[in-house]
């Protein structure tokens, strides 16, 4: 299979148009101004701006993710989506794509042992509350770490852990007010 196959040519091509402008997204919805995925200060090597998880079922996982986010996912094709926040992206895509990339045999879905996916909040008790009935096995209730943070762990379906938090001490309220 070839990128042309997965209708991934297209994005390839806006991504790399986004990439070269120095402009900023003013988000509508978010009021968030963000630099562009590419706008790499001189200063910098390099921009941390996506995350990819791959999975057997990307609709559940996609859908997972919508849900507790409140954001709707762009879906490319029936193999790729994204959601986009104002600091990041997290894109999912099937195990299909693994052979774009000459991964197949890399990468596993749903065998993650190492890696959190954190969601800055606004609320992390309240989204407790409104999660608390649509989801079952929370691995921490919310709860205040020696950090600064107050976070609340549970896992997706494939079974990667989730961490929605809110910064409460001075100091981390200071770091991420940025």
């Amino acid at each position: 299979m070839n990128a042309a196959e997965f209708g991934l040519l297209g994005r390839v091509g806006r991504i790399g148009a986004y990439a070269n402008n120095a402009d900023t997204t003013l988000s509508v919805e978010t009021g968030y101004v963000r630099p562009d995925a590419g706008n790499i200060q001189p200063e910098e090597t390099m921009n941390l701006v996506s995350m990819r998880i791959i999975t057997n079922d990307v609709e559940r996982l996609v859908s997972f993710y919508e849900n507790i986010s409140g954001t709707s996912a762009t879906r490319y094709t029936p193999d790729f989506a994204e959601l986009t926040t104002p600091r990041g992206t997290l894109a999912i895509g099937s195990t299909r794509t693994l052979s774009l990339f000459g991964a197949e045999d890399q990468l596993q879905p749903e065998a993650n042992r190492s890696v959190i996916l954190e969601f800055l909040v606004k609320d992390v008790d309240a989204e407790f509350s409104r999660l608390k009935d649509q989801l079952t096995g929370f691995v921490q209730e919310p709860t205040t770490m020696p950090w600064g943070n107050r976070s609340l762990l549970f896992r997706d379906p494939d079974g990667n852990l989730v961490n929605f938090f809110t910064p409460v001490t001075p100091e981390a309220i200071k770091k991420f007010a940025q």
